[in-house]
C-alpha cells in the first residue's frame, strides 16, 4: 500500500559505505551506541538470572515469579504509548540518558539491599516496577533512534545488528552470572548491572545523531495536542492492516509464549534438580539460540520473503515451547530452549524491520511504542496468568497450552493473510 511508506529526503551528503553483514558499523555513532547498549544488556541479563533465583529463595512460589515479571512489565501499559509520543516530540537521546541513569540507580539500591541481607519480596517487586517505568518510557526512543544514527539506507542492517548484540548479551550475561554466583554471591550480579548502565549513558553522551525526523508541530507541554497525537497514532495503525497484523502476532507471542522466561527457575530446580549455575546454563542456552537467530537475520540482510519468516518463526517458537514444557530430559529441554530463542528473535527482529519500513517518519515513535506495548505490554498479563495457572495445574501443562495457542494463531494468520505473507 503506497500510503504506508513515506519517502525520506536527507540533507546529508551521500557517503559510500561498506556492504555486507556489518555495514551499519560504518557509522561511528551507531558503533558507540551498540557498544554501550551491549555492556548494559549484559548487566541486565546477569540481574535477570539472579533476580529469578532470589525471588524463588524468598517465596518458593511460581506465582511470585510471575508477579515479579508482572511488576517489571506492567508500566508498559501506561508509559510506553506516552514514551512513543515523546519520541516524536523531544530529544530522544536526552530522554534515554535520564531514564538509564534512573534505572542504574535503582539497580545499585537493590544490590545494596541484597548485600546487606535486608531485601524482601516487596522490595524486589518495587524496584522491578521502578525499572519497568524507566524502560517503558525509553524503549520507543531506543528503537526510533536507530534511524537517527544510520538513516534509511542502513536501517535494516542496523536493526539486525542491534538485535544481535542484545541476543549475544543473553549468552554472555547468564554465563557471567554463573561465575558471579560462586565468586561474589547474588549481590554481585545486581552490582554488576547497576555499574553497567555507566556504559550506555557514556555512549549516549558521545553520539551525535546524523539524521532527524521532521520538527514537532507543537510543544510537549500541550496536553491536548499530546492526546491528539496518541489518537492519530491509533488511527494510523487501524487503517493499515499489515501493520496491525504484525502487532497482533507480537502480542500473541508475548501473552502466551514469553511466560516461559519466568518459569525457567521452576524447571531448573524442581524438574531437573539443578542449582544456580544450572539455571544460568538454561537461560544462556535460550540466549545462544536467540543470538544465532539474530546473526542469521544480519547475514541475510535486506532479503525477500520477510513475511514468511515472521510467520514461520512464530510457529516454530510455539512448537519449541511445547517441546520444552513436556520434556523430562535435560538435553531435549536445552535443545527446545535453543530453538525457541532462535525462532522468537527471527520473528521479532523482522517484525521490527517491517514496521519501521512500513510507517512514516512522523509516526515512527508512536508505532514503535505500539510494537513494544504489543510485545512487552501483554507480558505482565501472561506472566501473572501463567504463575497462577502453574500453581493450579503445574508449569509444564501451563506452558504447553501457551505454546499450542501461539502455534495455532501464527498458522491461522499464515493461511488466511496473503498480504502479510507477501511482505518483503
Amino acid at each position: 500500500m503506497p500510503t504506508e511508506i513515506a519517502p525520506v529526503v536527507d540533507s546529508q551528503p551521500v557517503v559510500r559505505r561498506r556492504s555486507g553483514m556489518f555495514r551499519a558499523l560504518s557509522h561511528r555513532n551507531f558503533r558507540l551506541f551498540l557498544t554501550g547498549s551491549f555492556l548494559s544488556n549484559v548487566g541486565t541479563w546477569m540481574q535477570a538470572v539472579a533476580q529469578g533465583w532470589l525471588v524463588l529463595l524468598l517465596t518458593n512460589s511460581p506465582f511470585w515469579l510471575g508477579l515479579d515479571a508482572f511488576m517489571a512489565t506492567a508500566p508498559a501499559f501506561v508509559f510506553t504509548l506516552l514514551g512513543g509520543v515523546f519520541a516524536d516530540l523531544i530529544d530522544r537521546r536526552r530522554l534515554l540518558i535520564f531514564t538509564q541513569v534512573a534505572a542504574g540507580l535503582a539497580a545499585l539500591a537493590l544490590a545494596t539491599l541484597v548485600a546487606t541481607d535486608l531485601v524482601n519480596r516487596w522490595m524486589v517487586l518495587g524496584f522491578s516496577f521502578v525499572t519497568g517505568c524507566c524502560m517503558a518510557l525509553a524503549s520507543p526512543s531506543y528503537l526510533a533512534m536507530t534511524y537517527d544514527l544510520v538513516g534509511r539506507e542502513d536501517l535494516s542492517n542496523a536493526i539486525a545488528m542491534n538485535s544481535t548484540q542484545f541476543q549475544l548479551s543473553r549468552v554472555v550475561g547468564p554465563a557471567l552470572a554463573g561465575v558471579a554466583f560462586r565468586v561474589f554471591g547474588l549481590a554481585g550480579c545486581f552490582f554488576a548491572n547497576g555499574l553497567s548502565f555507566i556504559a550506555v549513558v557514556a555512549s549516549l553522551w558521545m553520539v551525535k545523531p546524523e539524521h532527524h525526523s521532521n520538527a514537532p508541530a507543537h510543544s510537549v507541554k500541550d496536553r491536548r495536542a499530546l492526546w491528539r497525537d496518541l489518537i492519530a497514532g491509533f488511527r494510523y495503525v487501524r487503517n493499515r492492516p499489515r501493520v496491525s497484523s504484525l502487532l497482533l502476532l507480537a502480542a500473541v507471542n508475548s501473552l502466551f509464549g514469553a511466560p516461559y522466561f519466568s518459569m525457567v527457575p521452576i524447571f531448573a530446580r524442581d524438574i531437573f534438580h539443578l542449582g544456580e549455575t544450572g539455571l544460568a546454563l538454561m537461560m544462556g542456552t535460550a540466549g545462544g539460540g536467540a543470538f544465532m537467530g539474530a546473526l542469521l537475520v544480519a547475514y541475510l540482510g535486506d532479503f525477500r520473503r520477510k513475511g514468511w519468516f515472521v510467520l514461520g518463526g512464530s510457529v516454530v517458537f510455539g512448537l519449541c515451547i511445547m517441546g520444552f514444557a513436556l520434556s523430562s530430559r535435560l538435553a531435549l529441554s536445552l535443545l527446545s530452549l535453543f530453538g525457541l530463542g532462535f525462532a522468537l528473535v527471527v520473528s521479532v527482529a523482522l517484525t521490527n524491520t517491517l514496521l519501521q519500513k512500513l510507517v512514516t517518519d512522523q509516526m515512527r515513535g508512536r508505532v514503535m511504542s505500539m510494537f513494544i506495548l504489543s510485545f512487552m505490554g501483554t507480558m505482565p498479563i501472561g506472566s501473572v496468568v501463567a504463575g497462577a495457572s502453574s500453581n493450579q495445574f503445574g508449569p509444564q501443562l501451563t506452558l504447553a497450552v501457551g505454546g499450542f495457542i501461539v502455534t495455532m494463531v501464527a498458522a491461522g494468520v499464515a493461511i488466511f493473510n496473503k498480504r502479510l505473507r507477501a511482505l518483503h
